[in-house]
């Protein structure tokens, strides 16, 4: 079980409060702190004196980021299976279990995704699993949506959302771990297609269940946020898409730019949420310069494409594939909210 942490005491203290309370499984705990300036080192402390979970600390003096932290507590995990919660996500009761018992049961299976609840609505869904637009952007599944058991059944997804999923260790050891340069948000996604081209599948676990407060690390207005998440999303079409489908990426992402912009307008979607003109102008630049970060990341990016060719178990037709069956549409990716 990895947790990694900046800045978020409080919010980490009810975390580790929900692992407390996880049974029928036996787990340590890894803890990141990416180099915390608040009380998180004495709430860490606290809850190793109070608890009888096994419990690792590594401390690093900075923010590394949220896949250098994840890859830190990977190497320390001494486990056959690998869970991942946010610090800002509490696990129900049976969380950690649920998963566990279906994915020992399925040695093709790689990867569990929960369902994520919205902490300050628990009526609304989060993420139950993950889908895909075009042109590389994702969301989560259901995102938004009122939870009325519409995902109440255990089935096959894209991939799990990095906020509280479980991996099979044997997998991360063939794929590898988070991609580093991604620094935070679509880290998952990546991670994700690199181990469906390799062969592995994703499973839903409903009984799964976790509440996540959305957008606590950076904040939901952030501009850094829209940078990051519009970078990956581009940076994973350039690893891992198929040729075919990457030489349409400008379409894709002009008719998404475009119908975000007409939901911006209408107050919906992620723009919408950025408050008047100037707001709005905010989002669109921090838009750009994600573009233009991802090209100069993107020679790198292609180094590991060609590195990547002995993993791969897709050919680029059934990759395609994967991504279309597992498309989201243009309107609900444009409404929607991260």
């Amino acid at each position: 079980m990895i947790v990694v942490n900046w800045n978020r005491a409080e919010l980490l203290r009810c975390c580790l409060r929900s692992l407390a309370g996880q049974s029928g499984v036996d787990f340590e705990i890894v803890i990141v702190d990416n180099g915390s300036t608040d009380h998180s080192l004495r709430v860490i402390d606290e809850f190793m004196k109070s608890s009888s979970i096994p419990v690792q600390v590594i401390r690093n003096e900075g923010n590394r980021g949220f896949c250098a932290a994840n890859n830190q507590g990977i190497r320390a995990a001494r486990g056959e299976y690998i869970a991942l919660l946010n610090n800002d996500a509490e696990a129900e009761p049976g969380w950690l279990e649920a998963m566990w018992r279906e994915l020992r049961e399925r040695p093709d299976f790689g990867m569990i995704a929960s369902k994520i609840l919205v902490y300050e609505d628990q009526r609304k869904i989060d993420k139950a699993g993950h889908l895909i637009y075009l042109d590389g952007q994702n969301r989560g599944r259901g995102s938004g949506e009122i939870d009325y058991g519409q995902y109440d059944r255990i089935e096959e997804v894209l991939w799990p959302d990095g906020c509280a999923a479980l991996y099979r260790k044997s997998m991360l050891d063939e794929i590898g771990g988070f991609d580093e340069d991604l620094f935070a948000y679509g880290d998952d996604a990546e991670l994700g297609l690199r181990a469906r081209i390799a062969g592995w599948n994703c499973l839903y676990v409903p009984d799964a269940v976790v509440r996540h407060h959305r957008g606590s690390t950076l904040g939901l207005l952030s501009s850094r946020r829209i940078e990051l998440i519009e970078r990956n999303r581009l940076l994973l079409a350039i690893k891992h898409f198929p040729v075919s489908l990457l030489l349409l990426n400008g379409f894709y992402w002009s008719a998404r730019v475009a119908a975000g912009l007409w939901a911006a307008a209408r107050g919906k979607g992620e723009v919408g949420r950025f408050p008047g003109v100037s707001g709005k102008l905010r989002a669109a630049a921090a838009l750009l310069k994600g573009s233009a970060e991802a090209m100069v990341l993107a020679p790198r990016t292609l180094r590991k494409r060609r590195a990547l060719r002995p993993l791969r178990r897709l050919t680029p037709k059934q990759i395609r594939r994967l991504l279309v069956h597992y498309r989201i549409s243009l309107k609900t990716i444009t409404e929607q909210s991260i």
